[in-house]
């Protein structure tokens, strides 16, 4: 886990120099902050990655595979409209996302010399062009 953009930097030369062959980036407010950079330094060293957050796609990632934040903030607004209204919090569901989106950014799969079966962008939910 890195702690700086300098750390993160680090980490991309030493994958480099063990050949890494793919990268998962997980999801944390850090890395999403940074996900420029990171798809950048993953473009620049050439390993593809799949990331949990589509904001990494969109920086130029590879591709990402999760679930649509915007609607978690959007029933979780529900969930707070119910408890003002007197729910009890502990009676309430446990929110789990249902809902995953499939992004691929295509301008970065040629620059990596991938090519993606027509399958899987058949049932992506998005395809960067």
């Amino acid at each position: 886990m890195a702690g700086s953009e300098h750390e993160i930097e680090i980490a991309f030369a030493a994958m480099n120099q063990q050949r890494a062959e793919a990268l998962l980036v997980v999801t944390s407010p850090f890395f999403i902050t940074r996900a420029k950079l990171i798809a950048s330094l993953a473009g620049r060293y050439r390993v593809p990655a799949i990331y949990a957050r589509r904001e990494f796609a969109e920086a130029g990632g590879l591709m990402s595979y999760g679930y649509d934040v915007a609607d978690g903030y959007r029933l979780m607004g529900g969930y707070a409209g119910r408890i003002l209204k007197g729910e009890r919090a502990g009676d309430l569901p446990v929110f789990q996302p249902t809902k995953f989106d499939l992004i691929i950014n295509l301008k970065t799969a040629r620059a990596l010399g991938l090519t993606i079966p027509e399958t899987l962008l058949a049932t992506a939910d998005e395809v960067i062009q």
